[in-house]
C-alpha cells in the first residue's frame, strides 16, 4: 500500500552544501546565529504556499521551484538569509508546472527535471540565478516520466534512478550532462530491483541508492552505481536497518546515515551507518534520538546529521534532533520558535544553518509559505567506526492509519 499522495510525498531532492561567506560575531558564531536557536524567515515577498516543491543551496541563496497548492506551480523564489529577503524568479521559458519533481545545483545553475502535472514528466530546465534565466533541456534518450525517484549531483552530471509511473516500479534511469545537453541511459545489469520513495546520495565516486518500496512491500537492500565503469554493486545487507521507505539518507564523506521511515506497518526512530569501503553497516544510537516519524528531511552539517519535520500519522511534527556519528550521540533540537510542524517541505544546509520552508500541514492553513532558520555550530570531526556487531529484531509496532 502507498503511503501518500505526490503533493504530500514529495521526490527526494539534493542539496549540495556550500559554505556560505560567513561575518562572525563577538562569540564566534557563523552569521551572527546562537546554537540551537530557530530565527522564522521572512514571508514578505514569499512565493506562495506550496508543497512537493523542491529548493537548493547556491553558497549564498536558497532557490526554491514548483510545487503544488491545489494547482501544479511553475512559481520560485530566491531566498537570501543574510538579508531575511525574496526575490521572484523569473518563469519566462520555464518548465511547466509540477511537483514530485527533483532539483539538483551544479555550482552555476539549478537543474530541475521530471514530477507530475497529471502525467509523468521526463522534461526540464536549467536556472541561471545570475541571468534569470531558464533553458530548456533536450528529452533526447531522456528517461520515461517519472515520480518518487532520486536525483544526484556528480559534479559534472546529473544522474536520476528509480521512481514509478501509475504502477510501474522503475529500476531505470540515465545520467544527464548539462555541458552538451545530453543524456545517457545506465545501466541496468546488476541494478537494485525497481523502487520508490528510497533515497540515493554521491560520495565522490559513486550513487549510493537504498531502501524505499516496491509496491507495498518495503525494502532493505539497495546498490552503488560508479557512473566511469556504467556498473553497478549490491550494498551489503548484513546489520543493515529494516526495510522501509519514507527515510532520509545523508552522506559524510566516509558513511551513508540511513534514519527515520515507514515500513507500511511501523514507523522507525532507527537507523543505520554505510561504509562503502568496506561494504558494512553499522546501527546508529536511539538514546535522545527523535520520535519515530516518515515524510522528514535531513542535511549534513560537515560533523552532524539534523532532522527535522516529518508527521507520525497522527500529526505533523516540529521537532528534530542532531546526531553525530563519532559520538553516537544524539541532541534534541529545540522547538523555541520553530516553524509549525510539516510534511511536504524543503530543507537545505548554509554552512550554518539550516533552512526549512514550504509544505503541509492538516490542521491549517495546510500549505505554508513560512520557514525557519535552524542554527547549528559544528561538533568535533567524527571518528572512525567499530566493527559492526548483530542486532536482534524489535517486536513490531501496530499498524498506523494510513494519511491518505
Amino acid at each position: 500500500m502507498r503511503a501518500t499522495t505526490f503533493a504530500i510525498g514529495a521526490a527526494a531532492f539534493v542539496a549540495l552544501a556550500a559554505t556560505a561567506s560567513s561575518v562572525f560575531n563577538s562569540q564566534g558564531n557563523p552569521n551572527g546565529c546562537v546554537d540551537d536557536t530557530w530565527t522564522a524567515t521572512s514571508i514578505t515577498n514569499a512565493p506562495s504556499a506550496r508543497t512537493g516543491h523542491t529548493a537548493v543551496w547556491t553558497g549564498s541563496e536558497m532557490i526554491v521551484w514548483g510545487g503544488y497548492d491545489g494547482n501544479y506551480l511553475i512559481t520560485g523564489a530566491r531566498y537570501n538569509p543574510i538579508t531575511d529577503t525574496w526575490t521572484a524568479i523569473s518563469t519566462t521559458n520555464a518548465p511547466d508546472g509540477r511537483a514530485s519533481h527533483t532539483a539538483i545545483w551544479t555550482g552555476s545553475e539549478m537543474i530541475v527535471w521530471g514530477g507530475y502535472d497529471g502525467n509523468y514528466l521526463n522534461t526540464g530546465a536549467r536556472y541561471n540565478p545570475i541571468t534569470d534565466t531558464w533553458t530548456a533541456i533536450n528529452t533526447n534518450n531522456a528517461p520515461d516520466g517519472r515520480q518518487e525517484y532520486t536525483a544526484v549531483w556528480t559534479g559534472s552530471e546529473m544522474i536520476v534512478w528509480g521512481g514509478w509511473d501509475d504502477g510501474n516500479y522503475l529500476n531505470t534511469g540515465a545520467r544527464y550532462n548539462p555541458t552538451v545537453d545530453s543524456w545517457i541511459t545506465i545501466s541496468t545489469t546488476n541494478a537494485p530491483k525497481g523502487r520508490y520513495e528510497h533515497t540515493a546520495i554521491w560520495t565522490g565516486s559513486e550513487m549510493i541508492v537504498w531502501g524505499g518500496f516496491l509496491g507495498g512491500i518495503p525494502l532493505s537492500d539497495g546498490g552503488r552505481y560508479s557512473p566511469d565503469t556504467d556498473s553497478w554493486t549490491a550494498t551489503g545487507t548484513t546489520n543493515a536497518p529494516f526495510p522501509r521507505g519514507y527515510h532520509t539518507a545523508v552522506w559524510t564523506s566516509s558513511e551513508m546515515i540511513i534514519w527515520g521511515g515507514w515500513d507500511d506497518s511501523n514507523l522507525w526512530n532507527t537507523g543505520g551507518s554505510y561504509n562503502p569501503g568496506t561494504d558494512s553497516w553499522t546501527t546508529t544510537g536511539t538514546t535522545n534520538a527523535p520520535d519515530a516519524r516518515y515524510q522528514h528531511k535531513a542535511v549534513w552539517t560537515g560533523s552532524d546529521m539534523i532532522v527535522w519535520g516529518g508527521t507520525n500519522i497522527l500529526k505533523q511534527l516540529n521537532s528534530g534532533g542532531r546526531y553525530n556519528p563519532g559520538t553516537d550521540n544524539w541532541m534534541v533540537t529545540t522547538t523555541n520558535d520553530a516553524p509549525e510542524g510539516r510534511i511536504g517541505h524543503s530543507a537545505v544546509w548554509t554552512g550554518s544553518q539550516i533552512i526549512v520552508w514550504g509544505g503541509f500541514n492538516d490542521i491549517g492553513p495546510f500549505y505554508l509559505n513560512t520557514g525557519g532558520r535552524y542554527c547549528a555550530q559544528l561538533s568535533p570531526t567524527p571518528t572512525p567506526r567499530p566493527t559492526p556487531a548483530p542486532r536482534s529484531r524489535p517486536t513490531p509496532h501496530p499498524r498506523p492509519t494510513s494519511p491518505h
